[in-house]
């Protein structure tokens, strides 16, 4: 029986370590995974949004649920939306794409408000050891805007 020799039994150290790094800086200080969104008018929840990571290293959301409020269709579509998300079911819509790392935010993406077929530019921020999120939707500078507070989901 060959044993690997220590070159290899090196990399594959050097390669582990690496990895144990990056899965700890993407744990709490991460906005990837599921994140219920509240409505900033009523307080009531929206709907769960996956958050995930593209091979460009941008951040993209996926709405995977909604919370149709009594009477409302639980299979709504964007009929405002504009273009391929004209008349797309809100569950399992692309609104969150093109979010990059900027220190302790993430910005230079945009977010789809599928209530007006409205996009926006985006700013992410953690907050409360990661179990919230500030996201900012704005048009031009950030000051004109609104902000809504999503609760991460376990």
């Amino acid at each position: 029986m060959a044993y690997p020799s220590k070159l290899v039994k090196n990399f594959l150290l050097f390669f582990s370590m690496i990895y144990m790094t990056m899965a700890c800086a993407l744990g709490a200080e991460s906005p990837l995974g599921y994140w219920k969104t509240i409505d900033d008018v009523t307080g009531q929840p929206k709907s769960i949004v996956q958050l995930y990571m593209n091979q460009d290293q941008t951040i993209s959301g996926k709405v995977i649920k909604i919370f149709p409020k009594p009477g409302e269709d639980p299979n709504r579509v964007c009929v405002a939306c504009k273009g391929n998300k004209h008349n797309q079911k809100i569950a399992g819509m692309v609104i969150l794409e093109g979010m990059k790392a900027d220190g302790d935010k993430w910005d230079g993406g945009q977010i789809l408000d599928p209530k007006n077929g409205k996009t926006y530019r985006c700013i992410l921020k953690l907050m409360g050891k990661g179990e919230t999120m500030q996201v900012r939707g704005y048009i031009g500078i950030s000051v004109f805007g609104r902000t809504q507070v999503w609760e991460r989901v376990k």
